[in-house]
């Protein structure tokens, strides 16, 4: 994906995510697939997943954190 398509997806910090500038992710959804990208450093290469694939991801992660709070 080039600068100016990326430019135009709307992208999306975690709620987690603090302003100290950690390690932070930024997501964005378009038709059948979702981006992930450096929030630190938006230019550089992105992630791209089909949508079942983050699913997954999304429910496996879920899963462990319920499982941590216990």
């Amino acid at each position: 994906m080039n600068t100016a398509e990326s430019a135009r997806l709307a992208w999306f910090k975690s709620s987690y995510s603090g302003n100290e500038g950690g390690e932070c992710l930024e997501v964005a959804a378009a038709p059948g697939t979702i981006h992930v990208r450096d929030s630190k450093d938006p230019a550089r290469a992105q992630l791209a997943f089909q949508c079942s694939e983050w699913a997954a991801f999304v429910d496996f992660a879920a899963g462990l954190r319920r499982a941590t709070r216990g």
